[in-house]
């Protein structure tokens, strides 16, 4: 906005001073929520790029820099194996969310019969209790299993999401009910309608809500840490391995938090727009 459009706002009628005034307030609310988000992350990298005995300055310069703790980080830690374990953990749980919450939203949203409201109300319910609840069960049952210390171990207790069921049966509900209809008179199954006439029509929920999933999974901490009991399994708990009794690495620390936010970054970078449609779309259904 320029001086002049500024000035003539002011000037104006009370309804054209209030309005200037109200954006003006939005977008200084915007601009505080944007530094409290970007700030720990710079002060992350800052912090990375400092000498061991410059990491608690309080210079929001990191000057002279140094690479030293990546280099450390780097040598200390299988950081190529860690994200790769990583990465097959979020896009397993993701690709598995998806097609567990994908056949109950449909028969929840698409078939009739006895209860069925009311155990769906059961089904989301569960999205309101803490996990501290359920994962003392989640682990003995994984004992019984023998899937502790293990990747399965990880993405089994996760494939199944209230919020994932919740969020693709409320789009379904708006599907057209006449082309499901249509495909029961043409003589097709739930199945083949499922994947032919409904998942096609879905491709944007469930890309937006893939990214969501993903993107929780990528940065799971406890989970990870109660059922691999392998320093070397996933990056989250390596980079715990720096903090230890006789003192924390915050360089190290801060060093490979960095490096296992960069594929998170990335994946914003090329999926811009589909990341921010996928945080709207789960605040509007």
């Amino acid at each position: 906005m320029s001086v002049q459009t500024a000035g003539a706002a002011l000037a104006g009628p009370p309804k054209a001073r209030l309005a200037w005034a109200g954006a003006a307030g939005r977008h200084a609310v915007m601009v505080v929520l944007s530094l409290l988000s970007i700030v720990p992350i710079y002060w992350m990298y800052a912090g990375s790029l400092r000498r061991p005995g410059d990491i608690l300055s309080q210079n929001p310069l990191p000057w002279p820099l140094s690479l030293r703790n990546y280099h450390y980080v780097l040598h200390s830690l299988d950081v190529p194996v860690l994200l790769a374990n990583t990465l097959v953990i979020a896009a397993a749980s993701t690709v598995g969310q998806l097609l567990v919450c994908l056949l109950a939203a449909y028969a929840f949203a698409a078939w009739d019969f006895r209860g069925k409201n009311v155990l769906f109300l059961l089904f989301v319910v569960t999205w309101l209790v803490p996990f501290q609840v359920t994962m003392i069960s989640n682990y003995l049952v994984l004992n019984k299993l023998g899937l502790l210390n293990s990747l399965a171990g990880v993405v089994v207790p996760t494939l199944c999401s209230a919020l994932a069921v919740l969020m693709l049966r409320q789009h379904m509900q708006a599907f057209p009910r006449e082309l499901l209809d249509a495909a029961k008179i043409d003589g097709r199954r739930s199945w083949s309608t499922l994947w032919t006439v409904v998942v096609p029509n879905l491709r944007p929920v469930l890309a937006s809500l893939a990214i969501l999933l993903f993107i929780s999974a990528w940065n799971e901490y406890f989970w990870p840490a109660l059922v691999l009991q392998r320093a070397n399994s996933v990056i989250q708990l390596g980079i715990r391995g720096y903090l230890t009794q006789e003192g924390n690495d915050w360089g190290a620390i801060m060093a490979a938090s960095g490096l296992a936010c960069l594929p998170i970054f990335a994946l914003y970078v090329v999926l811009q727009r589909q990341v921010i449609d996928a945080f709207v779309r789960s605040g509007l259904r």
